[in-house]
């Protein structure tokens, strides 16, 4: 029988195959361009036959090679199965969330390791909604967006509602926020550089500001939050995390509406399988959402 292919060099095939570039293939294995090439050739050499063609442009994959590619994909997927599945309650649980949940998960996760500290969780923060649990090797992740569809187990959290959130001194100051039109005398501070939610909640009020005064952009919901409470201006956020700046009195809500934008917050596992201590946070975490 022919020898088997060294793992690593069809680990190093699978990279390479799903960006067709050998550098962004090293920058994702951290090796040298040099080095993946080189891996691929010796794997070639083994195998008998070509699998990618060098193009000038970069390269695409030789009938061989898209033969042997979703074979790779099975064999590391069935390794990654067998490291969850084997690791038992004892392994770390990997946990994946967008930056946008940050505000809602992260104290719960402290809360959940303060009870259970023979159930540890590793969470990976990502600018990403969604995720492939079949290749990215995570135990769970919250995904935000539509309703998840992919042969998961899929439990909703909670929906996204909109509402304008400020300091409880910005309210009260000089320039009181009594009706939606006051927002025109205040900076709006927007979670995204689309400023498509401060559209879409004013065009369910009702309201167009007949001007606008000055306004700043960041990256991420939670550095807008962080602002709007230091009485900088007036954020839009999800109500559905920021309850705890509400309640600790750090944020208020000048106005009542609430503006549901379809979208929500998932948590998502493969639907069989799973260790017991992922289970139990997995239930933990969905009761929380709903309290």
């Amino acid at each position: 029988m022919k020898r088997l292919p060294p793992l690593p060099a069809l680990h190093t095939f699978l990279v390479t195959a799903q960006h067709c570039n050998f550098t962004r293939a090293g920058q994702q294995l951290h090796i040298t361009q040099g080095a993946v090439s080189r891996q691929i050739a010796a794997l070639e050499q083994h195998l008998g036959y070509a699998l990618f063609q060098r193009q000038a442009r970069g390269l695409s994959l030789t009938r061989e090679g898209q033969d042997w590619l979703p074979r790779v994909q099975q064999v590391f997927s069935l390794i990654e199965q067998g490291v969850r599945e084997v690791g038992g309650r004892s392994a770390t649980l990997q946990l994946k969330a967008p930056t946008c949940v940050m505000r809602w998960l992260l104290p719960r996760l402290m809360e959940w390791q303060a009870l259970r500290p023979d159930v540890p969780v590793e969470l990976t923060t990502t600018v990403q909604h969604g995720v492939d649990l079949r290749r990215e090797g995570f135990d769970a992740a919250v995904v935000y967006g539509d309703a998840p569809n992919h042969g998961l187990r899929v439990r909703k959290l909670f929906d996204e509602q909109l509402t304008p959130v400020c300091a409880p001194s910005l309210r009260q100051g000089p320039l009181p926020l009594q009706q939606v039109e006051d927002l025109a005398r205040h900076m709006l501070l927007h979670p995204s550089r689309d400023e498509h939610d401060w559209r879409l909640w004013l065009q369910a009020a009702g309201v167009t500001l007949a001007s606008q005064g000055p306004k700043q952009h960041f990256e991420t919901l939670d550095m807008a939050m962080a602002m709007a409470a230091q009485g900088t201006g007036v954020a839009i956020g999800d109500w559905s995390l920021i309850g705890d700046d509400l309640r600790g009195g750090r944020l208020c809500m000048p106005f009542a509406l609430k503006v549901m934008t379809g979208k929500g917050y998932y948590l998502v596992s493969q639907a069989k399988g799973l260790p017991p201590g992922l289970v139990e946070l997995l239930d933990w975490l969905e009761g929380q959402a709903g309290l």
